[in-house]
């Protein structure tokens, strides 16, 4: 840990966090690059940087940012959101279970969807869909969760409740479908970035941007106060509910942007905060090293997507799904040995 004076004020940061962070960043930077280039036009490494710059000729501009661009900043930006949302939620419950998958939000913004889809609304109807299900879900579990404050385990038990229910939820609502309809919801339902254009990527760089700018500056020191305890944290002037409140709110919205943009892509917001926390190998809530994880593991996951399967590719929730999956009971193995379950 190193500590730089700015005049009055003192910055503490982390070495290795920092060098994670960037690490992680230029993986995904270079990760984009190579995504770019492939497709049926395949391009190097160096044609895809000219034409993001300005040069190429007018056929590798216009496929370099009008048709490949946007996919991959979407996957850049979903999984930077993903992260973030998941780091909060861990370090808020105190529990490494704690993620949007787990807790209903996701499931939540599937059956937002999924209406739109049954009434018959259109792909910017079902964002708006998926955006208002995640924020009703999320803010009806902490409802429930509240008794003299929300206690981590508490909110992670009703969030498993509410999966459930929302999972069969969402199977009702596919049963109501048309066929043609319901082949368009389940694609969605499995996390795709295909066919991602700028009007997916704006309004998720606009919701995405505001809520980082908003959470990154100063929640920091409060989070890693409040990982000691609640009497402790207030003890040091933290008011720990409306941290808790205001946090687990951006959470939610950060998951529901997220999932209006890309669908729920599944276990990115439960591994890359722990993957980031083992890297960087620091106890605090590494909100800037997940989102960096983050942004390289979808992208990624979206490259083994499109190429690992000759012609055929798959949605990226189906590789984020399977390795996601086996990271739980990893987990839970791991958990249930140290004694935490």
């Amino acid at each position: 840990m190193s500590v730089v004076w700015l005049g009055a004020r003192a910055v503490v940061f982390r070495p290795r966090a920092l060098v994670v962070g960037l690490g992680s960043a230029l993986v995904a930077l270079a990760l984009t690059v190579v995504a770019i280039g492939g497709g049926e036009f395949p391009m190097t490494p160096s044609q895809v940087v000219t034409a993001l710059l300005g040069g190429g000729t007018p056929a590798e501009r216009f496929i370099v940012v009008e048709l490949r661009l946007p996919r991959a900043i979407c996957a850049l930006v979903v999984g930077a959101a993903l992260a973030l949302a998941g780091a909060l939620f861990q370090t808020l419950v105190r529990n490494p279970l704690g993620s949007p998958d787990l807790l209903g939000i996701t499931q939540g913004a599937t059956v937002g969807a999924l209406a739109v889809v049954v009434a018959g609304g259109g792909t910017a109807a079902l964002s708006a869909g998926a955006l208002a299900g995640g924020l009703l879900t999320g803010a009806a579990i902490y409802l429930l969760a509240w008794k003299r404050g929300v206690h981590g385990f508490r909110l992670i038990l009703i969030g498993i409740g509410a999966t459930a229910i929302l999972t069969g939820v969402n199977g009702y609502l596919f049963t109501r479908a048309e066929l043609m309809e319901a082949a368009r919801a389940l694609l969605w339902i499995t996390g795709s970035l295909d066919g991602r254009g700028w009007e997916h990527v704006l309004p998720l760089l606009a919701g995405v941007g505001v809520l980082v700018a908003l959470v990154l500056p100063g929640s920091g020191r409060a989070l890693r106060v409040t990982e000691m305890g609640d009497d402790l944290a207030s003890g040091l002037g933290v008011r720990v509910e409306r941290l808790r409140m205001l946090l687990l709110g951006a959470a939610v919205l950060l998951t529901s942007f997220a999932a209006a943009a890309a669908g729920p892509v599944n276990f990115v917001a439960l591994t890359a905060p722990q993957l980031a926390r083992r890297l960087t190998r620091s106890p605090g809530p590494n909100l800037l090293a997940s989102m960096c994880v983050g942004a390289a593991m979808l992208v990624a996951a979206d490259l083994v997507a499109q190429r690992a399967f000759g012609e055929r590719q798959l949605p990226v929730g189906v590789i984020t799904g399977v390795i996601g999956g086996g990271y739980l009971v990893w987990l839970l193995i791991t958990e249930r040995r140290a004694g935490r379950l």
